[in-house]
């Protein structure tokens, strides 16, 4: 008896350190994917940060309102001030040799330009046109945003950003954004003065302007001699003559950064502007379900179009750049530029006329930013082929080269 109780315990002994293997075991399997998820979540939170912060400031501005008193305050200083550090901050950080090597591709220039320009706001004005034959299905306003957004230069701190995060040429499109921007002030108000003398009934709730278009681009330059074209002279003397101050302040200190966080703060003026004039309860559900879906197919027709065109003649680096550049649209512009190209609006009006420009900036921010994913990896794949075959063909050239030549012995 004693001998079978041993043989019992023995057994019974060895049974247990078996079973706490498997509980270390799966245990070790649960911590391990637990870091793996707290790893993707803090991934995401730091490669889409910009997303994330934009559906923050959306919900504050859904939530809390600056009194309708202080809009017109509130909407002078934030666009002044923002716009000005977003092109402070680009002087500062663009190499002026940089600017002046990338702006000798016109190629480039006018390939990206035209897109943005000319046939975004053709193909806009098409669909406003195609509409417009119901005159009750969308609002006059809504027609006039989508016009007046198609007709923007392309966006600048956001492009910057899903380019770099893309692994994609991030210089020209810093430089094509620049163009954009800067050329923007005089194309822009040129195109939707076209497009709007249509004599089409949505253009009849516009007042007539009596000042012609040398008013409208006195009040332009006006606005943005002040915000765009000083601030960013002012950040290319600064580098000048402190160019070790700007690379500490604006690359190792992530001050550039300031940027992003500014577009973000006129993104939020703009929409708190809408929720307290009433603009998105006096639109129609059905309105805004239909800009949703144009912005969509807008953004990802042209993002595919200006993909395509590149292929033939651009690397994938180039094709990234535009492809961030020709579809997008600016915050940093048209903002302003809605409050001094309509003139003796209401308040109400004038956010149903940026309510299409709104919903496509957070439509293409989201769509943008998810991209970068993919295009990551695409740029990637060619860059380890691109090396692959240099290294294959290093190695080749080693094997063809001929032997060198023998030493003479000594006898």
């Amino acid at each position: 008896m004693a001998a079978v109780d041993t043989a019992k315990d023995s057994a019974i002994s060895s049974d247990v350190p078996v079973q706490n293997e498997g509980d270390n075991e799966e245990k070790q399997i649960h911590e391990s994917l637990a870091r793996k998820v707290i790893s993707t979540v803090g991934w995401f939170i730091k490669d889409q940060w910009y997303l994330i912060g934009m559906g923050i400031v959306i919900l504050i501005a859904s939530q809390v309102h600056v009194p309708l008193s202080h809009q017109d305050v509130k909407q002078e200083v934030v666009s002044y001030v923002t716009v000005s550090i977003i092109f402070f901050i680009a002087g500062c950080t663009i190499r002026t040799r940089t600017l002046l090597e990338n702006y000798a591709k016109w190629k480039h220039h006018l390939f990206i330009q035209v897109q943005c320009f000319l046939m975004v706001s053709a193909l806009m004005f098409a669909v406003v046109s195609l509409t417009a034959t119901n005159h009750h299905f969308l609002d006059a306003w809504l027609l006039i945003g989508l016009i007046f957004n198609g007709c923007q230069p392309t966006a600048m701190a956001s492009n910057v950003l899903f380019t770099r995060q893309s692994h994609g040429n991030a210089t020209l499109t810093l430089v094509e954004t620049t163009i954009g921007n800067l050329i923007g002030p005089f194309i822009t108000p040129l195109l939707i003065r076209m497009y709007l003398s249509s004599d089409a009934w949505y253009t009849q709730v516009i007042p007539p302007q009596t000042d012609g278009y040398g008013g409208l681009y006195r009040r332009v330059f006006m606005q943005f001699g002040l915000s765009i074209y000083l601030p960013m002279a002012v950040g290319q003397v600064v580098r000048h003559f402190f160019p070790n101050t700007v690379q500490k302040v604006f690359v190792q200190w992530k001050l550039s950064k300031l940027g992003s966080l500014s577009l973000l703060t006129l993104l939020w003026q703009t929409f708190d502007h809408a929720f307290a004039t009433g603009a998105f309860d006096a639109v129609k559900g059905s309105n805004l379900v239909f800009i949703v879906f144009i912005t969509i197919a807008n953004y990802t027709l042209w993002l595919a179009i200006s993909v395509l065109l590149s292929l033939p003649w651009l690397d994938r680096k180039d094709t990234v750049a535009v492809a961030m550049c020709a579809p997008a649209k600016t915050l940093a512009l048209g903002m302003p530029l809605s409050f001094v190209v309509f003139q003796n609006i209401s308040a109400l009006e004038e956010s149903k006329i940026q309510i299409p420009m709104l919903l496509f900036q957070v439509l293409q921010m989201a769509m943008a930013s998810l991209s970068t994913i993919g295009f990551r990896r695409w740029v990637d794949a060619g860059e380890q082929k691109k090396t692959a075959k240099d290294e294959e063909a290093g190695t080749s050239q080693a094997d063809q080269s001929p032997p060198p030549p023998e030493r003479p012995t000594e006898k």
